[in-house]
């Protein structure tokens, strides 16, 4: 597209911070608004607005929109949209623009100011001093649209102004009325109440009274009769128009071409192509409610003000709605929701390479001085006790059989099994259902399993978390609860015993007389498994470690891209399977003859470093599901928090890796089986066109019984999520100080030694042949200390010990004859597990240690030193706390939030920050 030029100096720098950037157009020029006044929006005036943010990957996303008041004038509104045109050149051309209307606006832009925008009359001037208080306050009437994002109005203050449909609210001096029409729905109430609390924070300074009023309320109660009064006395409400419920048709989505001289031509309708684009022309796309304006890569900016100012003309020409949303994107910037109307665009992600943004943070740290060899994982942390109880079921023949705990170790790919993992977490037991399906696994039996465990699950007291998860794509949470985990081929079900000799196939099950190829992986000895693998050389990987069986003889291969730690987990897993064989070492390169001959002979495999993706960024979707006809509607909520988790509702988080299907109480699904289907169908959909597997890992969630795991994508307050009620009545509740009264009483915390339940009446007193169980935590998070048994070793060494007689020489029987070198049979490291909405373990309320002794002992150093690609870097700093040098004011200015809020937010949105401002 030519240059990218700022050609408004007011322009400039924009979008390198994150957050909101504000400017009004004023005299026919931009003024950049205060972040003091970030949210109040003049009806006679026009914005741009941009919203930065940092995304996992380690790029920033820029989102562009202009603002238009019902009264500003055209000149105003043009100039707007020029400029946001101009941002998004100067930003690259990659960010989506979007027109924003007063009353009209689109959920991603009301989501910034939450929780709502209430537009004031009158035109913005950047030198306007805040009128003082008058003495006579002004009493309005507003109404409130909307269960996800409010759309705030204030109406003439008359009896003829309310109705049935909607949620009004009368701001008085003394006090707010919140007035629910009988048609209105829970979320919409418990959403006004947000707007209610607003307005008594920041127009009554938090003192005034809320009385909340219900339509067709008339007597017994003072504040009703009050609510009448300022409207002259009770007089019935008019009926609502009788509503139609017809589901608007849906139109055949139509290509234009528009021309240079902003003329449009139709080449295409209904399902579109990819072809039909060319990158040197502007497209508008006309979906009916939602418009496009598609602009080629290589057109000009001429060109595309002039189609922008061509589909604004044909809008109003065609007399469409108001509500009718307006977006411009650029080649390459397509949203979702715009390649669904073409039957083949293609369905690849860009991959947003891991090591590659490793390896740049690791470069930044070099050009300081520092020599990062490793930056920690943050996604192979386990956010949950992992010395919990575990206990493992295989289907057979239609029933759950409980595996022997010397071989709840091993899993094989033509089975299915059910995993129950019970941990303590704050003070009381928690429980973790797994359904893991096996690649080869029967149809019937995963129809067993997902029933049988489905079943279990809600038969169990407490709303355990049910994961539903397939062979190969396990998340690293699976893999923590388990330690060590061997896969074998093959199974050992009836089901997979008849299958395979019904087609005549070869039972691969593995046995002590068979060559067997094992891939070894993993993070440390709490965490390694080996993966048996078809045994030839094209499932070799130069970035990994393998173990061949074959002719008597025990191979470890070292891949030439392999690491230490990928070495110390080969010798670990070797250690434990039979630390008494003798293998033979073969680096990638000096392979013998032998060697290939096992593996069928030599061919080709992968020899580039295994690259992972970054974690992408999570979204959370509200879902309404209609079995019988197996349609799921989905709507996103932008910039989310725990609030958007209404009780009426399912909502799923997408998180790319892995998915969580959260269910609230008062919500129509009762069934863990009826929510897997619910993810299951939004897998299927794969709203963001991220090219989402059918076997993503998928978790139901019982609203009160959140994970560590599933709470760490949010600012979670423990206290909102052990409420009763509706979601208007919790909100109530809170608005009147009265939360208490709608808390559940917290369960007793039940011994972690009480019999489970366990399908067909089956109970195992304990579940290891000795009678004991892994340490379990107190409830301080730290492990207890482990009490010797007779025999002098450490609980979890007895059990070794004990599988040490009872196995013999093979991989299916593993042996443990030697223990003393072993750190897989050393008793666990006694660990703290912080809750991830709080890292540093801090208490709102209270300063902690930690705390004061930043402010003492650490000196006090300007930005541009402590940055990590500083030309003057401090020296000697702790590089992990950069920001905890600044002072408050520059901590303040660079966050756009004082240091406490910075401290409350989960540990990854702190990362993200700190990388976007060079201090990680």
């Amino acid at each position: 597209m030519g240059s990218n030029k700022i050609a408004d100096l007011k322009l400039q720098g924009a979008g390198s911070k994150l957050g909101l950037e504000i400017w009004s157009i004023e005299n026919l020029r931009l003024v950049s608004v205060p972040q003091s006044s970030h949210g109040k929006f003049f009806s006679g005036s026009a914005y741009l607005v941009l919203h930065t943010t940092l995304l996992k990957s380690g790029a920033l996303q820029h989102d562009i929109h202009y603002w238009l008041g019902t009264d500003a004038n055209e000149v105003d509104s043009t100039l707007a949209s020029d400029k946001a045109l101009e941002l998004d050149a100067a930003l690259g051309s990659q960010s989506v623009q979007y027109k924003e209307v007063q009353g009209q606006e689109t959920g991603k832009f009301l989501s910034y100011f939450k929780p709502c925008i209430i537009p004031l009359e009158g035109v913005y001037y950047s030198g306007q001093i805040q009128s003082s208080k008058s003495p006579n306050y002004e009493t309005r009437l507003l109404t409130c649209k909307g269960d996800r994002v409010v759309h705030v109005r204030e109406v003439a203050f008359s009896r003829s102004s309310l109705n049935h449909r909607d949620v009004f609210i009368l701001d008085t001096e003394s006090k707010i009325f919140h007035f629910s029409g009988c048609n209105s729905s829970i979320q919409e109430r418990a959403k006004a109440l947000e707007v209610v609390q607003y307005i008594k924070e920041y127009k009554h300074k938090g003192n005034c009274d809320v009385a909340a009023i219900e339509d067709g309320k008339f007597v017994g109660d003072a504040e009703v009769g009050e609510f009448w009064n300022f409207f002259g006395g009770y007089a019935p409400i008019p009926k609502d128009p009788p509503s139609t419920n017809e589901q608007p048709e849906n139109l055949a989505a139509k290509l234009f071409w528009i021309t240079l001289q902003g003329k449009f031509t139709q080449i295409g309708i209904g399902r579109l192509k990819r072809s039909m684009l060319e990158s040197n022309k502007c497209y508008m796309l006309d979906g009916d409610t939602q418009i496009f304006v598609w602009m080629g890569k290589t057109t000009h900016l001429s060109e595309r003000k002039t189609s922008i100012s061509s589909a604004e003309d044909f809008l109003r020409a065609q007399e469409r709605p108001v509500n009718t949303h307006l977006a411009f994107l650029t080649e390459g910037s397509e949203t979702a929701i715009f390649k669904s109307y073409f039957d083949d665009w293609p369905r690849t992600v860009a991959p947003k390479l891991y090591e590659e943004g490793r390896g740049k943070v690791a470069a930044m740290f070099k050009q300081t001085g520092y020599d990062v060899e490793e930056i920690p994982d943050e996604d192979e942390k386990s956010y949950i006790d992992c010395n919990g109880t575990l206990k493992v079921w295989r289907v057979n023949s239609g029933k759950l059989s409980p595996v022997p705990v010397v071989e709840q170790r091993k899993l094989y790919s033509g089975d299915c099994y059910t995993v129950q993992y019970i941990y303590s977490a704050n003070g009381r037991e928690e429980r973790l259902f797994y359904i893991w399906l096996g690649d080869k696994s029967t149809m019937e039996d995963r129809e067993d399993v997902v029933s049988l465990t489905s079943n279990l699950v809600d038969s169990t007291k407490f709303e355990p978390v049910l994961g539903r998860i397939v062979e190969s794509k396990e998340p690293t949470q699976f893999f923590l609860i388990f330690q060590t985990l061997i896969m074998f081929k093959g199974g050992m079900g009836s089901r997979y015993k008849s299958y395979i000799a019904e087609k005549g196939l070869d039972d691969e099950t593995y046995d002590d007389k068979k060559t067997a190829l094992f891939k070894i992986q993993g993070t440390n000895r709490d965490n390694m498994q080996a993966i048996q693998v078809d045994q030839v050389s094209r499932s070799l990987n130069s970035s990994c470690c393998f173990i061949l069986k074959a002719h008597g003889s025990i191979y470890t291969w070292l891949g030439n891209l392999s690491t230490t730690r990928d070495h110390d987990l080969l010798y670990g897993m070797l250690d434990l399977i039979n630390p008494t064989w003798q293998p033979i070492l073969v680096r990638e390169g000096s392979e013998p003859d032998v060697f290939w001959e096992a593996l069928g002979g030599k061919t080709e495999y992968p020899k580039e470093k295994e690259i992972k993706r970054f974690i992408e960024d999570p979204h959370l979707f509200v879902c309404t599901y209609t079995q019988e006809a197996g349609d799921l509607k989905v709507k996103e909520i932008f910039n989310f928090t725990q609030d958007d988790l209404t009780t009426e509702d399912v909502l799923v988080l997408d998180c790319y890796s892995e998915i969580f299907v959260w269910v609230g109480h008062n919500s129509v699904v009762k069934s863990k089986q009826q929510a897997l289907l619910i993810g299951l169908a939004f897998l299927k959909k794969d709203v963001l066109g991220e090219c989402l597997s059918m076997d993503t890992p998928t978790y139901v969630v019982s609203e009160g019984h959140e994970p560590t795991f599933f709470t760490s994508f949010f600012e979670w307050d423990a206290s909102k999520a052990n409420m009763l009620g509706n979601s208007f009545e919790r909100k109530l509740a809170i608005l009147k100080g009265q939360s208490q009264k709608l808390e559940a009483p917290l369960r007793n915390s039940p011994s972690v030694f009480t019999k489970e339940t366990t399908p067909n009446g089956l109970r195992r007193p304990s579940p290891t042949p000795n009678g004991f169980r892994r340490p379990s935590p107190t409830p301080n998070g730290l492990t207890r200390r482990q009490s010797p048994v007779p025999n002098g070793l450490t609980r979890r060494q007895s059990l070794d010990s004990y599988t040490t007689k009872t196995t013999s020489d093979t991989f299916s029987s593993p042996d443990f004859n030697t223990t003393k070198n072993r750190r897989f049979s050393s008793p666990p490291i006694p660990r703290v597990i912080p809750s991830a909405s709080s890292p540093d373990i801090r208490i709102p309320s209270l300063p902690t240690k930690d705390e004061n002794q930043t402010k003492v002992n650490l000196v006090n150093y300007p930005y541009e030193r402590v940055k990590v690609n500083s030309k003057d870097p401090v020296p000697d700093i702790d590089i992990t706390k950069r920001e905890e040098y600044l002072t408050e004011e520059e901590f303040e200015e660079k966050f756009a939030m004082p240091r406490r809020a910075f401290y409350q937010l989960p540990r990854w949105k702190q990362n993200k920050m700190k990388m976007a401002l060079y201090l990680f």
